[in-house]
């Protein structure tokens, strides 16, 4: 990573310029700056365009930001000086492109970049830039939640309270849904999950949070479900968020959790991983991946920050200018004492 001089961002048909007030530094970059071409053959493999890792690529695609020149074919409605978020996807001549990793269109750690003009949110009045540059982060928890389908007081683990999982806890208090247990290695983002409104809040260290299940009344065996069911007992199944993306813990949660447990993948694991389908088949559990947001699942996440999100103004632990975004990168590959660094161009 290196900061230097890159040209100007020239607006095609329906884009805006704007100036980055904002920028996050997400789990995903760290991923792709440790191992680019790693990072970008995966990309490839599912089909979005790929990026050559060979040059250069501004990341930053979690942002608040100005608009500073509306370019050809826009309407503008938003006028300049309006502060905006967007879902950071760009159309161009070469097609659709995601802002923040791609070799044509720089992402919010540069000074300048383009946005869809359409894309374009406009930040409401009494909100604060760093908290409104939270709206991309936070909505992945509300897509995760939405996929989760659960029903009204279906208990809810949260595993892993780094800023996907902090995002799937306001997600899930937002919609009224509970009990919900968050466990984390970390203090602070144990504190964290407490201040975004979890209502046990577990350290593993210490104990197990599958020993919560009982009071709930699930089943922690198959054998226990079973007699439940036979005797004409309630029958009720938990939904669990992994938030972690670590190798091993797919298999950690398939062997630990109750049976008929739906897991909401949302932590990247960027590495091959193994599983045993025999304890999942013998469960039968649930898996079910999340990736992304809808626009529509973005703009809610950004009036429920207007409106207050419990937590949020606590995740932002630290800002820096662009010299400080290497040191940053480095801050965040060891889980700890930060939520969110903001990086200010």
């Amino acid at each position: 990573m290196i900061v230097g001089e890159v040209p100007d961002p020239v607006p095609s048909s329906g884009h805006v310029v704007v100036r980055s007030l904002a920028a996050g530094i997400c789990g995903s970059d760290l991923h792709a700056l440790a191992d680019f071409a790693h990072f970008t053959g995966l990309m490839d493999s599912v089909g979005v365009p790929a990026l050559d890792a060979t040059a250069d690529c501004v990341f930053g695609h979690e942002f608040c930001a100005e608009i500073v020149e509306h370019g050809p074919d826009t309407s503008g409605t938003l006028p300049v000086g309006s502060r905006v978020c967007s879902v950071p996807i760009v159309v161009g001549p070469t097609g659709v492109e995601q802002i923040g990793y791609s070799n044509t269109y720089p992402g919010a750690l540069a000074e300048h970049m383009v946005l869809q003009e359409m894309l374009c949110l406009p930040v409401p009045d009494g909100l604060a830039t760093d908290l409104a540059a939270l709206t991309e982060p936070l909505a992945v928890g509300e897509h995760a939640v939405g996929l989760a389908d659960l029903s009204p007081r279906q208990p809810c683990l949260v595993v892993g309270c780094g800023p996907v999982g902090l995002a799937v806890i306001a997600a899930l208090k937002a919609r009224g849904h509970g009990p919900v247990l968050a466990a984390d290695f970390s203090p602070a983002r144990r504190r964290l999950a407490e201040a975004f409104g979890a209502d046990e809040v577990l350290d593993p260290a210490q104990s197990s949070p599958h020993e919560r299940w009982p009071d709930f009344g699930i089943a922690r065996t198959v054998m226990e479900r079973v007699g439940t069911a036979m005797l004409g007992g309630a029958v009720q199944d938990p939904v669990i968020f992994e938030a972690v993306g670590v190798p091993g813990m797919l298999q950690s949660l398939l062997a630990d959790a109750p049976p008929h447990s739906r897991i909401v993948v949302v932590g990247v694991c960027m590495q091959t991983d193994t599983i045993e389908p025999f304890v999942a088949v013998t469960k039968e559990m649930e898996l079910r991946f999340s990736f992304g947001y809808t626009p529509d699942e973005f703009a809610t996440t950004l009036g429920r920050l207007a409106t207050g999100i419990p937590g949020a103004e606590l995740l932002v632990t630290s800002a820096v200018d662009l010299a400080g975004a290497p040191g940053a990168f480095e801050d965040l590959r060891t889980p700890g004492e930060h939520g969110k660094i903001l990086v200010k161009p």
